[in-house]
């Protein structure tokens, strides 16, 4: 199943909430499940790039946890936690599934030209150049975190997701999320604080 490409729902249909879109995917509509993809793809593939650092390979994985998600719809999904929290347990699942396998080779670049793009498609053209650079230390420093904290740290701050939410996602307890987020938070201030001086 391909998901990328011009949607063919109706005006007005996005403002359906996400349980009524689950209900009529489980009812058998495909064209509601599209309507999840517009919803959710974005956010879902920003999340994969944050955790493996490379634009082709997040939307190879992002394709991967849509799929899962149609599949696991009727089989996993009953409505008990929220439909965003599921479908990130399924994307986190996913990715930690790619960086295992890659683990021998992992040796994370940021490369990747326009990935810059994914958080900020409308970038100043007299801003562009500064803008990349400091992506580039940022990107830089949270590749360098370790997994559980780039995790946490991906999700609380880039996806605004609650303490609560990041439970359920991970599977982590409470006070490991606290803890892996502060030390998270610490070690990015540290990282580009003389990129942040520099330019003072």
């Amino acid at each position: 199943m391909r998901l990328t490409g011009q949607s063919k729902t109706k005006t007005g249909t996005l403002s359906n909430s996400s349980e009524e879109l689950v209900e009529r995917v489980q009812s058998g509509d495909r064209d509601a499940f599209c309507q999840i993809f517009e919803r959710y793809g974005r956010p879902i593939v920003s999340f994969i790039y944050d955790m493996v650092g490379h634009q082709d390979l997040a939307e190879d994985l992002t394709q991967e946890t849509f799929v899962r998600a149609f599949k696991g719809l009727d089989k996993s999904f009953w409505g008990e936690t929220k439909f965003s929290t599921w479908l990130f347990s399924i994307a986190k699942n996913v990715t930690r599934e790619s960086l295992r396998t890659r683990r021998s080779k992992q040796n994370l670049t940021l490369e990747d030209a326009g990935a810059d793009n994914l958080k900020d498609s409308q970038t100043l053209p007299e801003g562009a150049l500064l803008n990349k650079e400091l992506n580039t230390v940022i990107k830089e420093a949270l590749a360098n975190l370790d997994e559980d904290k780039r995790l946490v740290f991906t999700l609380q701050v880039f996806n605004h997701h609650s303490y609560e939410e990041i439970v359920e996602i991970t599977g982590f307890s409470l006070g490991k999320v606290k803890t892996d987020l502060r030390r998270a938070r610490a070690e990015m201030r540290e990282k580009i604080r003389p990129y942040m001086e520099s330019e003072l």
